[in-house]
């Protein structure tokens, strides 16, 4: 997580080529002519002992000849000497370099030199781009630091690739299409600079309105999250995902069916992180343009106007075949249409007007959809006839599309010669036009899609339907037992005392060792049971013939256990059997068997997978899968997200099943993965849910020791840190829990912020604020733990219900160099030393992070706040403003036990 040193790899003010040649086709030749050509105002250094210069350009015959240091140098020597010019740039102070050199084999055939390359650009602070990069193109300050065969056109795109050769490709592409870029990044092997380090420089930058990556692998998992959410947030980032078949992957033990590396976790991670994912370079660049000039769609619901109906239904056959949603135009929208079109137009979606249509028919139509309550998204489309003109209908259309502001509209005028004209006018009018009704249909889903994982990004989470604490002491307890014993996976009944254990409820299960015995225990039971073979070898008991439902009586169930145990002793010789498992059978009339699993990914790491269940859940394969932790609001996503889901919901003739008691065994479960690293799988199959709740009929767990000191360090997204939690008694003796802030916290914050005064809103926000939006307050509430901080004061007020007394917040760099604090507590509970009590929690937090200096801005009327700090150690150390000035605190110094409470 860092941007330090970026601005001189992608803002130099000079370059060096070290490796430069006057050889035209050599990698250094290319790189100096490219140089020489983009414009590029800075000195440019070459740099070879061969030379007095280069392409016209004095050399120099060693880095420390050079006259000056150059903020950024590109390295194309050979790849033994490629340490030795990285390190003479380092000596010499050069803050960025880029190596073009290949064929370094890194990890598999030189992990020393990998090794060597990344402690020289740690020891001496030197940003690397590579090794195996084809450079950087920042078209706006004229460079081209690469070996590109042909340059790229200024623009606000950044485009950044793991792969040169797509880098190539895409630019010979978008040049013709005047396609232009802010930033052409090729991030090669990322042995020091990876996608989140730039991710965060692009994410801030004025000069990028949208970021397309292209994405092999991703190396550090958590830095990518964090900092795809926080540009995300700022900007569309759009991303294609290479590799998604890998033959090599190998199926696990569990029934989950995630595979290692899964093309479905990477799914869950780019929608997770506010992303958009698309799968070809055209939709790369369609859907970035799309949502740069669409008007955002309010929902999903999509009429289409068209003067020819057989494209009309083409656009119905991709909206269906992909899941979208087709308007049904109530009787006033038809009776409307009724009235400005012939009688025999379609009366229906898609609104055939007829091939004839008049400029005039296209426009009242289309005023008409815009008007509808039940449309959200129009696309026009027009094919051209040799009575009328495309480009007098296309005129005609764009102030009336200017002029929706509740429906987006978009335009698919079909052919070439005779609508390009019209095109390149929707072009100007920044109106999104398309050449087919597929390329239309796919540029709305993917506003769709992406306006839903934004949404996912700043929607406030239900609270928990029942709080619960999970037992940990007795799930730790069944796992370091059965890995003493040297076992890696728990039996059936340890697995559901584990489920238990976090309150997911689960069917009465006992063992049994013989069948005599299971005979004895079905009777205590009650008919009708379950009887299912107990091994820690068969992994999926009802393939083997392990497992027998409905059983109504004793001597069905005795009859059951030996046929099971004479047909493994011929199937399965070698399995180890510990006897049978009994348990009451679930009828499944209101009931859908669902499945619920965690496995390991080796990128992400845990994942949790949801889907239909039962022992064809590998063959229907409706399943989606989603990043832990999980709140209400995320788990009810990756159930909607099944069709299984749609069922539960009560879809047709079923019956709603209890979709809250299942949303909080989905956040158990994923709160499993957070307290128990030793959980490689779990797999409860079937998890039977109903209008009455959900039950787990059976469940599988396999184990692997943990080595690791921190268990939150596999998760890509650090989760609530429930360790900051911590009680504090108010001068008066009122006791308030400090903890760190949590999505579900916006309604409270709502009302904390409402009930400040006037004086404390205009010294937060330093100005008159009535109320914050939705999009703002969930940005304050919905935090990345791993890069930012917010306290909360929280306590029951006179009906027991919390409410918020004050937060205190910092908001740190990716550098970890400096974090910006603020701080409000509310009038009435000033001087019962809780800002200070606030304000101390968050510079320990800060200090133990090693950040190494807090900042914050104070208005200058506000002298009790500017007191209060600097007893706390801060000091001033400019104006920011005429009436705002900027304070400061050390991190590494600071000790604040002794100050005394602020009154």
């Amino acid at each position: 997580m860092s941007v330090r040193y970026l601005k001189q790899l992608f803002k130099p003010t000079s370059v060096a080529v070290i490796g430069a040649s006057n050889t035209a086709d050599s990698v250094g030749g290319i790189v100096m002519r490219n140089l020489l050509q983009g414009g590029f105002t800075g000195p440019i250094l070459p740099v070879n002992p061969k030379y007095q210069a280069v392409q016209g350009v004095l050399a120099y015959p060693s880095v420390a000849a050079l006259p000056l240091v150059p903020d950024m140098a590109v390295i194309a020597v050979p790849p033994d000497d490629t340490l030795n010019a990285l390190r003479a740039l380092a000596e010499r102070g050069t803050r960025a370099a880029i190596i073009v050199a290949s064929g370094l084999g890194w990890a598999a055939v030189k992990p020393d030199v990998a090794a060597a390359i990344r402690d020289t650009a740690r020891t001496h602070g030197i940003r690397v781009l590579g090794p195996n990069s084809l450079g950087v193109l920042v078209p706006g300050i004229g460079l081209n630091a690469s070996f590109a065969p042909q340059p790229a056109n200024k623009g606000r795109i950044a485009f950044v690739s793991q792969s040169g050769a797509v880098c190539t490709s895409v630019l010979d592409w978008a040049r013709p299409k005047g396609i232009g870029f802010s930033h052409f990044i090729s991030m090669g092997d990322m042995l020091n600079t990876d996608f989140g380090d730039v991710l965060d420089y692009l994410g801030s930058d004025p000069d990028t309105r949208a970021i397309l990556l292209y994405v092999e692998s991703i190396p550090l998992r958590r830095n990518f999250m964090s900092a795809a959410r926080a540009a995300a947030r700022n900007k569309p980032v759009l991303a294609i995902k290479a590799g998604r078949r890998n033959a090599s992957q190998q199926a696990t033990i569990s029934h989950t069916g995630i595979l290692a590396g899964s093309d479905l976790v990477y799914d869950a991670a780019f929608r997770r992180s506010g992303m958009l994912r698309v799968y070809t370079i055209e939709e790369l660049f369609a859907a970035t343009e799309t949502l740069s000039v669409m008007t955002k769609p309010k929902g999903e619901r999509m009429a289409i106007l068209t003067n020819g109906g057989g494209f009309g239904v083409m656009g119905v056959d991709e909206l269906d075949e992909q899941g979208g949603t087709l308007a049904d135009l109530s009787p006033e929208t038809i009776e409307a249409l009724n009235g400005v079109l012939p009688a025999t137009w379609s009366r229906g979606n898609p609104v055939d007007i007829m091939g004839e249509a008049s400029p005039e028919r296209y426009a009242a139509a289309l005023k008409i959809l815009c008007a509808a309550k039940e449309v959200d998204t129009v696309i026009v489309m027009h094919s051209p006839v040799a009575t009328t003109n495309a480009l007098t209908i296309a005129e005609t259309l764009i102030p009336v599309i200017k002029q929706s502001r509740r429906v987006s509209v978009s335009t698919c005028w079909i052919g070439d010669e005779l609508v390009r004209e019209s095109r390149r006018r929707f072009h100007e009018a920044t109106i999104p036009t398309f050449t087919t009704p597929y390329q239309a249909i796919r540029s709305f889903l993917h506003t769709v899609a992406y306006r839903k994982n934004q949404d996912m990004l700043m929607e406030t989470p239900a609270s928990l339907p029942t709080e619960f604490t999970a037992n940990i002491t007795i799930a730790r307890r069944l796992i370091s037992d059965a890995l003493a014993a040297g076992r890696t996976t728990l039996s059936e009944p340890e697995a559901k005392a584990l489920l238990s254990a976090y309150g997911i409820p689960v069917v009465e299960t006992r063992v049994a060792h013989s069948p005599a015995d299971a005979r004895t225990v079905a009777e205590s039971i009650g008919y009708p049971v379950v009887l299912k073979i107990l091994s820690d070898d068969i992994s999926h008991k009802s393939e083997h013939g392990g497992v027998r439902l409905d059983l109504t009586s004793a001597e069905e169930v005795e009859q059951a256990a030996q046929n099971m145990l004479a047909r493994l002793s011929v199937s399965f010789p070698e399995a180890r059997i510990s006897g049978f498992t009994v348990q009451p059978m679930r009828r499944h009339s209101l009931g859908q068997e669902l499945i619920v699993g965690i496995n390991t990914d080796p990128i992400f790491g845990p994942v949790i997978l949801f889907g239909q269940g039962g022992t064809a859940a590998e063959i229907i394969a409706d399943r989606s899968v989603t990043l832990p932790p999980l709140n209400m609001a995320l788990a009810a996503e990756v159930i909607g997200r099944t069709r299984i889901g749609k069922v539960l919901q009560g879809a047709k003739a079923h019956t709603a099943a209890d979709l809250e008691s299942l949303s909080l065994a989905l956040i158990q479960v994923a709160q499993m993965t957070v307290d128990l690293p030793e959980i490689r799988e779990l797999d409860i199959n079937p998890l039977l849910a109903s209008p009455e709740g959900v039950v787990a009929l059976d469940a599988r767990v396999v184990l692997a020791p943990y080595a690791g000191t921190n268990p939150t360090d596999r998760l890509a997204i650090r989760p609530y840190p429930q360790d900051l939690e911590e009680t504090f008694v108010m001068k008066g003796g009122r006791p308030v829990l400090l903890r760190p802030i949590r999505p579900e916290d916006e309604p409270n914050h709502h009302v904390f912020v409402s009930r400040l005064t006037p004086e404390d809103i205009r010294f937060r926000f330093f100005g008159l604020v009535q109320e914050l939006p939705h999009s703002q307050m969930a940005r304050m509430t919905q935090i990345d733990y791993d890069r930012e901080m917010a306290f909360i004061a929280t306590a029951p007020d006179t009906d027991g219900r919390p409410e918020t007394l004050g937060v205190v917040r910092a908001v740190t760099d990716p550098d970890n160099e400096t974090t910006e604090f603020s701080i409000v507590v509310r009038s009435d509970l000033k001087g019962a030393g809780l800002a200070k009590a606030m304000m101390v929690k968050m510079i320990r937090y800060c200090q133990s992070r090693k950040t190494k200096t807090m900042v914050g801005q104070v208005l200058k009327e506000n002298t009790r706040m500017m007191t209060f700090v600097e007893h706390l150690g801060f000091r001033r150390v400019r104006m920011v403003e005429i009436d705002v000035a900027e304070v400061e605190l050390d991190l590494q110094s600071a000790r604040i036990e002794g100050v005394p409470l602020f009154d």
